[in-house]
């Protein structure tokens, strides 16, 4: 009888452990779950898929485009591709009402256009006529819009679900979606993807050794980039305070990561280091 009762005492022991082993991971996970990503582990897993595509294919077409091609003439590829973004950055800037923004944006294409070799040339830097990157993403975030959860698109990259649901708008808004044949399409489209990554070779060395999670840190540059794109540096409420979106940090549930990665966020979206960089 004492037997029993010590075999019993020690399931019991041993299911009181298990039951509280449970709870602590429960209210751990409880605290540093991400509102801004419910979906984090589907989006962890498609970030390594996109690794394992950048790895094999389109990181080693960059590095070669990088060291074969000469400097000046990775520039005009990277203003030929900015320029046809500009157009569409002037329609978006119409639509979120920034006439000013609008108005350089249609300057800029014409001139460079015109001018500058079908826009090979950036003359209308040259000019002093600043360039306003913006999409419909930001338009209907600047409407109002909320970003909705982080996602992580296969091949496209860190977007939200405000962001993926207009793709297709996107899409009719790219120049190349209307070039014929498909074939010269689907080059040019190679050839800015390619231009886009051997523009953020550099950075992606910087983040691979910078960052202790990387797609933490990935993320948090996203969301903050797409934040500081809708709401401009310079625009404030009545009291004076940058408006506040619903993707703002949370001291509580994000770890300070530092200083968002030069170009990690949407590739499309980067600063080129000898050009300016494509647009989306």
């Amino acid at each position: 009888m004492t037997r029993l009762t010590e075999n019993t005492r020690a399931r019991l022991a041993g299911f009181v452990a298990c039951c509280a082993v449970l709870l602590l991971q429960a209210c751990a996970s409880g605290p540093q779950a991400n509102p801004r990503d419910p979906l984090e582990p589907f989006n962890r897993k498609m970030m390594e898929f996109n690794e394992g595509v950048d790895a094999v294919a389109l990181k080693p077409a960059a590095t070669v485009y990088r060291k074969v091609v000469p400097p000046l003439v990775r520039t005009g590829v990277a203003n030929f591709f900015s320029n046809l973004g500009d157009a569409w950055s002037a329609i978006n800037s119409a639509l979120q009402l920034k006439l000013h923004d609008a108005t350089d944006n249609i300057f800029r294409f014409n001139i460079n256009t015109f001018f500058g070799l079908g826009g090979v040339l950036d003359i209308a830097s040259e000019l002093n006529i600043e360039r306003h990157k913006e999409d419909f993403g930001q338009t209907i975030g600047r409407w109002g819009v909320p970003a909705g959860p982080y996602l992580v698109l296969p091949l496209l990259g860190p977007s939200t679900l405000r962001d993926t649901f207009v793709l297709p708008v996107e899409r009719r808004g790219d120049i190349l979606a209307n070039v014929d044949p498909w074939g010269a399409q689907g080059g040019l489209y190679v050839l800015r993807a390619v231009d886009i990554r051997s523009n953020l070779l550099r950075a992606g060395e910087v983040l691979d050794q910078a960052a202790l999670d990387k797609y933490s840190f990935t993320r948090d540059a996203h969301l903050q980039r797409r934040r500081a794109e809708i709401f401009d540096s310079n625009d404030a409420d009545s009291s004076g305070q940058e408006p506040k979106l619903e993707t703002e940090p949370d001291p509580k549930t994000d770890s300070a990561l530092g200083p968002a990665p030069v170009g990690e966020n949407a590739p499309a979206d980067a600063p080129a280091t000898t050009a300016t960089a494509p647009s989306r």
